[in-house]
């Protein structure tokens, strides 16, 4: 039997036990350690499995992912969400669609702050939805838009995504984070441009809510709200300007929202525990599937599968456009079923050396492409993680009635996509400007 035959059985045996619901880092690294053993031997893969295990959880520039994920945890815990969403429903909420459209707006600033599909997801679904049934919002539309705007979580820096897509390919995530500030305002806008266009078709859809005073505007900023996102402009303003390294960023992201919490005392201890407590899961689930993608693809590597289909791709007589396409469409499928963070880490070893090396397409921009994909997964079925965390947190409303209302959400993702690919400058521009400064 060919290597490139066992590599291809281990793809097939991996997609077999996540079908059959092992955890994805057990399955990635299960799958690794046996097919590295019989192309190799068993004590070498041991050693492998070691020595990558080690490397994974001692790895300084991987501290950065429980520094930004227990910033994301205090802010969630200390209710800043609240505030932020308070704000937005002040600015805008007289609008057509106005609590949608400023579900969307508090959705991109506290995913800046927190870098978490699903936390802004549940943290928003809590706050807005008891808002939008005050005004008699269209459920579909209150669901959906909630969903949608928790994507914006892993496109706005900083994201747990990025981190992990500069990681596997050893890409700068500063430049990653930057070339997704562009893209993640974009989709924002095109998300608020959708509400505001359906409710303007049809206004009992979403009523308009009273209109704010400026006066309450500006008081709506109080009580830790401004000094959370200065927190937050220091913190990723200086990773760009170079003052602080990813994981030092993250350090003093988490820092100044924990004494910002403290002041402003939202932050009790039992909080503190259970943000404590999360960050430590949450990033240790992590740790597990970046490891077990590192086992997976030493497995890849010798299989040569992405080699031998790099050579393939190569060998097509088609475009560089038309391969990226059948490669998105790949992604958008795999992200039906599978979820973001292990889809990355499973298909970067296969996918990148094919992107990068054989068409030549630039690896940050890619970045954001497949970040944007996957992204997608979030709110489509079968897996639909937000709309699961939706569910739960409104269990009257039925699973169709959310996924109903979801479609136009998955509209303004394509043109955001489509958009991407026209003028790749989107992602592009903020990192080249930052590597001439």
């Amino acid at each position: 039997m060919s290597v490139f035959l066992v590599g291809l059985i281990g793809i097939l045996i991996f997609f077999a036990l996540v079908m059959m619901r092992m955890p994805i880092a057990y399955a990635m690294a299960l799958v690794g350690f046996v097919g590295f053993s019989h192309l190799t031997s068993v004590p070498a893969s041991l050693d492998m499995v070691a020595k990558e295990l080690y490397n994974t959880f001692t790895s300084y520039s991987l501290s950065v992912i429980p520094m930004f994920v227990w910033m994301g945890f205090l802010a969630y815990y200390s209710g800043i969400g609240t505030s932020l969403y308070v704000f937005a429903h002040k600015l805008v909420g007289h609008l057509p669609g106005g609590l949608a459209i400023a579900t969307q707006a508090a959705c991109a600033v506290f995913g800046a702050i927190c870098g978490s599909n699903t936390a802004t997801a549940a943290t928003m679904a809590a706050i807005a939805l008891p808002e939008m049934d005050k005004y008699h919002y269209d459920k579909s539309l209150s669901t959906a838009s909630i969903a949608a705007g928790g994507v914006l979580g892993v496109m706005i820096p900083p994201s747990v995504i990025f981190i992990l897509y500069g990681t596997a390919t050893e890409q700068s995530v500063g430049a990653l984070f930057m070339a997704g500030i562009l893209p993640g305002i974009l989709l924002t806008f095109l998300n608020m441009g959708m509400i505001y266009w359906l409710t303007l078709r049809n206004p009992s859809l979403g009523p308009a809510g009273a209109k704010s005073s400026w006066r309450e505007r500006i008081a709506s900023l109080k009580g830790g709200l401004g000094e959370a996102l200065a927190v937050f402009i220091l913190s990723i303003g200086g990773l760009f300007a170079g003052w602080f390294t990813p994981t030092e960023a993250g350090a003093v992201g988490a820092g100044g929202v924990l004494i910002v919490s403290l002041l402003e005392k939202r932050l009790s201890l039992e909080m503190l525990k259970k943000s404590l407590f999360d960050t430590t899961r949450t990033s240790a689930m992590i740790m597990f599937m970046l490891a077990g993608a590192v086992i997976f693809g030493r497995f890849m590597a010798i299989s040569r599968v992405p080699f031998e289909l790099a050579n393939w791709v190569g060998a097509l007589d088609l475009p560089p456009f038309a391969i990226m396409g059948m490669i998105l469409f790949i992604y958008l499928i795999l992200g039906c079923f599978i979820d973001a963070l292990a889809l990355i880490l499973l298909t970067i070893p296969i996918f990148f050396p094919v992107v990068v090396n054989t068409l030549g397409y630039d690896p940050i921009w890619f970045g954001v492409v497949v970040v944007l994909v996957v992204a997608m997964g979030v709110i489509t079925p079968p897996v639909g993680m937000n709309v699961y965390i939706i569910k739960g947190v409104a269990p009257e409303i039925p699973l169709e009635t959310i996924f109903k209302g979801v479609w136009p959400f998955l509209g303004t993702i394509v043109i955001c996509l489509i958009l991407l690919i026209i003028f790749p400058g989107l992602a592009t521009f903020l990192p080249k400007l930052l590597m001439k400064m």
